[in-house]
């Protein structure tokens, strides 16, 4: 445990929420917004991809310099940073695929690379890579580049086996889900590493939400519910802020000043 020199916890504000069951649900509908967002400014606005891309990506990095010069979480701010990351790597993905032609396996594999090597750099700096640790700017920049290309990967691998391999969006949702379920069974029962454990279940939960968006947004005849995206965003940001107003109040998903030091 990290004390100080008269054996006192430090206070360290750590910029990133507890793992609850309420982080799950927003983190799996923004990516579902991530999804039907992105779709809903560069083809129903009629936006394009390219354009969309910039207009996102300005908005993103401007909500990740507030995130990044906050002191402490605050629910609003980090989740809003969430969502607009979640758009940011589904165009990043789009553009490679539907605007230059690259194949959804060569992508997929690119980014899963990519995501290594972030953590691995991550790893090496570091010695850690525990969300309960979010404390400085150098780990914070490693988070949040993680957390881009856990959503770049998600939606190519999503599309892959939605589309290429031709599963349909409602089963790849399930394919997802229960891969999610094993990792939750290895963890609780097995006892594998919490760590490892978070960081694989939320690389999948960018393509379960990418394959529920599709789901829920496609038309009938494509496979999907029909909502479209303009219902789908509503719906699902709607219910995301339902849920952030309620953590900011509750202040339930706070990490704790001894998890921390703890970590």
């Amino acid at each position: 445990m990290i004390r100080t020199e008269n054996g006192e916890l430090p206070t360290l504000l750590n910029k990133v929420p507890e793992v609850t069951i309420y982080f799950w649900i927003i983190k799996v509908m923004a990516t579902t917004v991530g999804e039907t967002a992105a779709d809903l400014l560069s083809v129903r606005l009629n936006l394009g991809l390219t354009v969309t891309s910039y207009v996102m990506s300005a908005v993103f990095i401007v909500a990740l310099i507030f995130q990044m010069r906050a002191k402490r979480y605050v629910p609003g701010l980090y989740w809003i940073t969430v969502v607009l990351i979640s758009i940011v790597g589904t165009l990043i993905s789009d553009n490679l695929v539907d605007g230059m032609g690259i194949s959804l396996t060569t992508t997929s594999i690119a980014f899963g690379l990519i995501l290594a090597a972030v953590f691995a750099l991550w790893y090496r700096s570091e010695r850690t890579l525990s969300i309960h640790t979010i404390f400085t700017t150098r780990r914070e920049l490693f988070y949040w580049a993680a957390i881009l290309f856990t959503f770049a990967m998600g939606t190519s691998v999503g599309d892959l086996l939605a589309e290429r391999l031709d599963l349909g969006y409602g089963q790849a949702a399930v394919v997802f889900a229960a891969m999610i379920g094993v990792v939750a069974l290895l963890h609780y029962v097995a006892k594998m590493d919490a760590i490892l454990s978070f960081w694989i279940a939320y690389i999948l939960t960018r393509p379960l939400g990418a394959s529920m968006g599709d789901f829920v947004a496609k038309p009938v005849i494509a496979g999907g519910l029909g909502w479209g995206t303009v219902t789908t965003s509503i719906v699902f940001l709607a219910v995301i802020l339902l849920l952030v107003i309620y953590l900011s109040i509750s202040k339930t998903d706070r990490i704790s000043q001894e998890a921390t030091a703890e970590a």
